[in-house]
């Protein structure tokens, strides 16, 4: 038998090493509200400043860290990391059928996403075998503020992460047809159908409609989505679709709430 570390054994405390110290930064790296300064990276961990920035730039370098406006966030390399090890997960066995199921009624772009901070990430997408691919991908982030897969999550999260998220001042806008006001994307996430319907506000050309997932607890775990072109997702389709999305996720909202614990370490939600 392999006998467990207890991390609260008496005795000596031991000194950081590198790889403590290295999977400190991860961890701070990962909270919400990023990307997060150098400053704030090295209060969080209580590493110095020079250590944290050696380390963010070794990090950067290998793709677990990306540069951004003088600050860090999580890297590409590290998001296909965990993109894969959701994709094994039995929440995700759980959801990959019924993402298949849904793409083969509908002939759509199916895609499912979790939260992290304030971006959606893909660990999850089936695409039709014909007709025009999508640019998203599995382990990509998207915000949460201007799709629906967002939209989604943001509509069953509380309203204190929720305003943490949008913040109070305009948010960039991805094209000329992106809601940028926090009061208005608030309300753009308040559905009485139940899903949300995002025009070409994160890519033009380009629509999508997503729902909720919600885990056992009743929180939300993710979003499912569909993507398609405008004139694939006109508002005939959306009317005909939106519906069938929202049962979707209320099935596996069911399913995940009688057989699997929910993914609380990626929803990237508050302390």
């Amino acid at each position: 038998m392999v006998k467990a570390v207890n991390p609260q054994s008496s005795g000596p405390e031991r000194a950081k090493g590198p790889v403590d110290k290295a999977l400190d930064l991860l961890g701070a790296l990962v909270r919400p509200g990023g990307p997060h300064r150098l400053a704030d990276i090295a209060r969080q961990t209580g590493l110095t400043k020079p250590t944290v920035h050696r380390l963010l730039q070794t990090m950067a370098e290998t793709g677990f860290a990306a540069a951004e406006g003088g600050a860090y966030r999580v890297g590409p390399r590290l998001l296909a990391m965990a993109a894969a090890a959701l994709a094994d997960s039995e929440e995700i066995q759980c959801v990959r059928p019924v993402l298949a199921d849904l793409q083969s009624r509908t002939g759509q772009t199916v895609l499912f996403a979790v939260r992290q901070g304030a971006e959606a990430l893909y660990v999850e997408k089936v695409e039709p075998a014909h007709g025009y691919r999508m640019t998203s991908r599995v382990g990509g982030e998207v915000p949460l503020y201007c799709t629906a897969v967002g939209r989604a999550i943001l509509s069953a999260l509380p309203d204190d992460d929720v305003a943490e998220i949008l913040g109070g001042e305009p948010l960039p806008a991805r094209t000329p047809r992106t809601l940028t006001d926090p009061a208005a994307i608030r309300e753009a996430s308040a559905s009485a159908s139940g899903y949300f319907v995002e025009d070409e506000e994160y890519e033009l050309d380009v629509r999508s409609i997503a729902a909720p997932v919600l885990d056992r607890d009743g929180q939300v775990f993710g979003a499912i989505g569909l993507s398609g072109l405008t004139f694939t997702l006109d508002d005939a389709s959306i009317e005909v679709f939106g519906p069938i999305v929202r049962a979707t996720t209320g099935r596996v909202s069911a399913a995940l709430a009688e057989n699997s614990p929910g993914l609380g370490v990626i929803k990237g939600g508050r302390d």
